[in-house]
């Protein structure tokens, strides 16, 4: 378990995107622990650190953020890692191969590249590359899948001293880490310093507007300071000397963009999907009030729809456990008050949460074994964002009659002719 830190503003009073001052608090959900900080069953009775999660919005930019909790050297030590999901396998590989393509033999470097899953592909692809990433206990995965990481967090200091040993970047990339990240400037600057002058920074994060159009207040936890619209991206990169100049939309986590920016002088003009992308995010209201308000309202509506339909599955006798203890599972069911008097258990495929209990509501997690030796009725589906596949590696669970809640975009049972 980290360490307590000190107490730090629980709101921003700035944009940590564009620096605005425009901001709405629209969404405050109380104390959460941190998402990933899992709990050991010998800690069970142990206070858990807990802070405050307010989610404001940029009513300039459209940026959502929560103000950084996150204890000092909480990274060092991670528990996701994508290898676990199949979903990511594919989408990593399409990955590599674009920065492969974009580097021509050039270096490739991936800030936050945990167990080196993407750059794994991109190595057989006959790509150079390396990970930089602060997770320690991630280097051996890494290195088994043939990846070499230098361990640490990634700013100007390490961007200078990566270029030192293996020269600049021809093309710097990172994937839903960028939303991690508190200082966005420092990180820009380092990126700056470490990419050759003709290179290309590639982002993926989820998408805001999509995180705003289906619900998913899921994608807010502590580890997520900031949920990016493009827009965000726009001002951040004219801030600090770059510029985008393409964008993809991705289906995977929800929702999702890649994001093609350049240093400001060797920049293109944006391309057609740029603008798109802009104007659906101005069309969704995202530098306006409403939309958030009605985001806000809509999730507790969802709220109280989940918990009762929990409740009256619980009160006719049924068995109900939860599928993925995932991150945005952990928000969800703090902020909805669900624990083990609704859920008799967790199953997670990443061996690194298995034998642990979920961080604030203290679920007991084991491995996806568990589904055969203690077969549920339903299971309430956390990691709905690979429902896809999970749906796929349990056909026999629901040709055996069993059913799944799948909470967002809004609650639905799915299975035995439902759903």
């Amino acid at each position: 378990m980290m360490k307590d830190h000190a107490p730090r503003p629980d709101q921003l009073d700035r944009c940590r995107a564009c620096d605005s001052d425009n901001l709405l608090l629209f969404l405050p959900m109380g104390d959460h622990p941190p998402a990933n900080m899992f709990v050991r069953p010998e800690d069970r009775d142990a206070p858990q650190p807990a802070f405050p999660l307010n989610t404001q919005a940029c009513l300039d930019c459209g940026m959502i953020q929560v103000a950084d909790q996150i204890p000092d050297g909480f990274f060092t030590h991670y528990l996701y890692v994508p290898s676990g999901a199949r979903t990511m396998h594919g989408h990593f590989e399409g990955l590599a191969r674009v920065l492969t393509d974009l580097a021509q033999g050039g270096l490739i470097v991936d800030v936050g590249c945990n167990d080196g899953l993407m750059l794994s592909f991109a190595n057989r692809m006959g790509g150079r590359t390396l990970g930089i990433d602060p997770a320690a206990n991630l280097v051996a995965n890494a290195a088994a899948n043939g990846v070499e990481v230098h361990v640490a967090y990634f700013g100007p200091g390490t961007a200078a001293e990566v270029r030192a040993r293996r020269g600049p970047a021809q093309v710097i990339s990172t994937t839903n880490t960028l939303n991690h990240i508190g200082d966005l400037h420092g990180f820009m600057e380092g990126v700056r310093t470490l990419l050759s002058d003709d290179g290309w920074f590639v982002v993926e994060v989820p998408w805001g507007r999509d995180i705003l159009l289906t619900n998913q207040f899921d994608n807010v936890y502590h580890e997520h300071m900031s949920e990016m619209s493009l827009m965000s991206l726009v001002r951040l990169a004219e801030a600090t000397g770059m510029a985008v100049v393409d964008v993809t939309r991705l289906t995977v986590h929800g929702g999702s963009m890649r994001v093609f920016m350049r240093k400001a002088q060797a920049a293109q003009a944006p391309s057609a999907e740029v603008t798109a992308m802009l104007e659906a995010e101005r069309e969704a209201g995202m530098q306006g009030a409403e939309a958030f308000a009605d985001f806000a309202q809509r999730v507790e509506d969802i709220r109280d729809r989940l918990v009762w339909m929990l409740a009256d599955l619980k009160a006719s006798g049924a068995r109900i456990a939860g599928y993925g203890a995932a991150a945005k599972g952990n928000t969800l069911l703090n902020y909805f008050g669900i624990g083990p008097e609704t859920l008799d258990y967790l199953v997670d495929r990443n061996p690194l949460k298995q034998g642990t209990l979920s961080p604030g509501v203290l679920i007991p997690i084991h491995g996806p074994e568990k589904i055969e030796e203690q077969r549920p009725d339903y299971l309430l589906v956390l990691a709905w964002n690979f429902f896809d596949e999970i749906r796929d590696q349990l056909r026999d669970y629901e040709a055996a009659g069993g059913k799944f809640i799948v909470p967002l975009p809004y609650p639905r049972i799915v299975g035995g002719g439902e759903g």
